[in-house]
């Protein structure tokens, strides 16, 4: 196990993570900005390293400002919280190159998941069910209409690199269409400065629930059954809750078997959520993997009683998980 682990975040997470940390007994390394010099973070962790402005991209996301504090530090290990580096296969790789772990998955996975297009493919290669769609490069407007037609109105248009709701547009007909792709395509290259577009069918009234998954590097890879985050304004979660109130015990399993499935087709190690749409008659669809801890994480330890920071440190150390899917129960309901 880790004697030393550094957060490569700020705020409620990297407290969140201090905590688990120092019930295991390792020590923490906080890393601030100058306007988080005296923050709450910086105040719990056994050390704090200042490593710039206030500017994120000053600060927070500088991967070499980032190395820099983990070799003052003599840290082993990096814990990148959600946001900032989380999902950067580029820090990913610089830990690796430096021989330190990183508590999150592979570089591969990372980059896998995190383009649509690709993670959609491979959804579909490993039998999980996916949203009828055009997964191909779109080329213009026109050939947009085409295949939004060919799909059947209503369709959803969506950057490959999206996420956030951006670059994400419902046609309902042709010139929706044609409008949407250049909307689309022009507020992704903004976004993301990635203008990659695809389409797919949109479906009216879904619930959004996603599944919560474990895996090691042993070929272990559970899941914690699912949190529902149907409510939400501007493509932003509103209300998260777990157990999904619509779910039946036999969607449930299939959706949590399929999540594995997914994980353990990208080499996945770590803590991850697999999101699906689910439709008035719990017929499911893929939409895409967060390959690290997510924002509501605690819903699903509320109702599972696993501490999922824990797990990912001790997944990190190359652990096994220490309980098989039978073992987990779903315990009460939380939001």
């Amino acid at each position: 196990m880790f004697d030393k682990i550094l957060i490569a975040n700020r705020g409620e997470i990297a407290c969140r993570v201090i905590k688990s940390a120092r019930k295991m007994g390792i020590k923490t390394v906080a890393v601030y900005s100058d306007a988080d010099r005296h923050a709450l973070h910086v105040q719990m962790a056994d050390e704090a390293i200042h490593i710039g402005p206030p500017p994120a991209n000053q600060s927070y996301i500088v991967i070499d400002k980032i190395m820099a504090a983990i070799e003052q530090s003599g840290a082993q290990a990096v814990h990148p919280g959600y946001g900032f580096l989380s999902e950067n296969k580029l820090f990913a790789e610089a830990l690796e190159k430096a021989g330190v772990a990183f508590i999150g998955p592979p570089a591969s996975a990372i980059e896998a998941m995190g383009d649509k297009i690709t993670s959609k493919k491979l959804a579909a290669e490993a039998g999980v069910s996916t949203v009828p769609g055009y997964m191909g490069l779109i080329e213009d407007a026109a050939e947009a209409v085409k295949i939004s037609r060919e799909i059947g109105y209503p369709v959803m248009i969506k950057a490959s690199a999206g996420g956030g709701g951006k670059g994400m547009r419902i046609a309902w007909n042709d010139q929706e269409a044609r409008e949407g792709f250049q909307a689309s395509k022009n507020e992704a290259a903004n976004s993301f400065g990635d203008d990659r577009i695809f389409i797919e069918k949109f479906v009216t009234q879904p619930r959004h629930i996603e599944i919560q998954v474990l895996a090691d590097r042993h070929g272990n890879c559970i899941y914690l059954h699912e949190r529902e985050c149907s409510i939400q304004r501007r493509n932003q979660k509103v209300i998260e809750e777990a157990p999904s109130p619509f779910l039946d015990e036999a969607t449930r399993r299939a959706m949590g078997e399929q999540a594995v499935a997914l994980s353990r087709a990208v080499g996945y190690c770590s803590a991850g959520t697999v999101e699906f749409i689910v439709d008035g008659d719990r017929n499911f669809y893929f939409l895409e993997m967060n390959t690290r801890l997510q924002v509501e994480h605690p819903v699903t330890e509320l109702i599972t009683g696993v501490d999922l920071v824990e797990q990912m440190i001790n997944i990190a150390a190359g652990q096994k998980l220490p309980f098989e899917q039978k073992d987990l129960k779903i315990n009460g309901w939380a939001r």
